[in-house]
């Protein structure tokens, strides 16, 4: 009786751990599939403008921060967030190189996070609820830790979709620029071919900073190397510090393009060929955590179970 009731414990564990597993598998799968076809819109630009249906969770909370934010600054709401020093210098740092400057604030960061962290430590509480008191507080625990965290990570998300993105075009910018250099046109002229003839992210920023210093907002100067800080690539930090250079001493700057479009290309195909390397290491993560646990609980289920019984 003792084996029969092992193994009619161990089953209906075994089959519940073998589904849970099999849900953060296809959940992960999901995920991945999501944020390559997220990447490809974010390429094609069509992500600023596409509608609420279907984007991802990091892309709603960037949205629900943009909205917070202008609704705080407008007065529409009143913050019960309070910015510290430290989310101040976070939100200064990675809030620029995602593109979001003058759209998410510090004010609607925070009270984004308050409240996304107040969802999911409710949605954590109501998941436990079913089982025991106790679970629901780990659950509400863990979500309210969860949903806390979600609104950086989706930051850094986007802040690593454009760094991807301009590595991708950087040579490419780099080469026609130099190109329209060594055909007798100015930088200024060159930097406009580019962003006339191509559309990809870093060529809509190109053409927004050239209209800044077009316009008289801020200097030359200042405005490439704002663009260069809403990127987070030193590579290109590196290639606008020698144009500011280059053009205010007036010396040769077709050369020095050239050999930084050859440095990015370089850089990027060795990225890719990394991260391809890597992919496999990773996937033994997830089927380590999570297959092998089901496993073992289905083999060693009724042995543990009649040990147990049998002390």
């Amino acid at each position: 009786m003792t084996g029969f009731a092992g193994v009619a414990w161990s089953v209906p564990l075994a089959t519940a751990a073998a589904f849970v597993a099999a849900s953060f598998v296809a959940c992960a799968l999901v995920q991945r599939q999501a944020r390559a076809a997220s990447l490809h819109r974010f390429a094609a630009g069509a992500l600023d403008g596409e509608a609420n249906a279907g984007r991802r969770l990091d892309d709603r909370l960037l949205a629900a921060a943009e909205t917070a934010s202008r609704r705080l600054a407008l007065g529409a709401a009143t913050p019960r967030a309070r910015a510290s020093a430290r989310t101040a210098r976070w939100c200064a740092e990675h809030v620029k190189r995602a593109g979001l400057a003058g759209r998410v604030t510090d004010a609607g960061f925070c009270e984004t996070r308050r409240r996304a962290s107040c969802v999911a430590a409710a949605c954590g509480a109501v998941l436990g609820v079913p089982f025991s008191t106790e679970l629901a507080v780990a659950f509400g625990v863990a979500g309210a830790a969860a949903g806390r965290a979600s609104l950086g990570w989706a930051v850094r998300q986007r802040e690593r979709q454009r760094a991807d993105e301009l590595e991708r075009h950087l040579s490419e910018m780099l080469e026609v620029v130099a190109l329209g250099l060594r055909s007798g046109l100015s930088f200024d002229r060159s930097l406009q071919l580019y962003a006339e003839h191509f559309d990809t992210l870093l060529s809509r920023s190109c053409a927004s900073t050239q209209r800044q210093w077009s316009l008289g907002l801020v200097t030359r100067e200042q405005a490439l190397r704002d663009l260069a800080a809403t990127f987070d690539s030193p590579l290109f930090a590196r290639v606008v510090e020698n144009v500011v250079r280059s053009l205010r001493f007036g010396s040769s700057l077709a050369e020095s393009l050239e050999a930084a479009a050859a440095e990015a290309r370089t850089q990027f195909r060795s990225r890719k060929q990394e991260q391809v390397a890597k992919a496999s290491v990773k996937m033994m993560v997830p089927t380590g955590a999570l297959m092998l646990p089901a496993m073992l609980l289905l083999v060693l289920g009724p042995v543990l179970l009649e040990l147990m019984e049998g002390f």
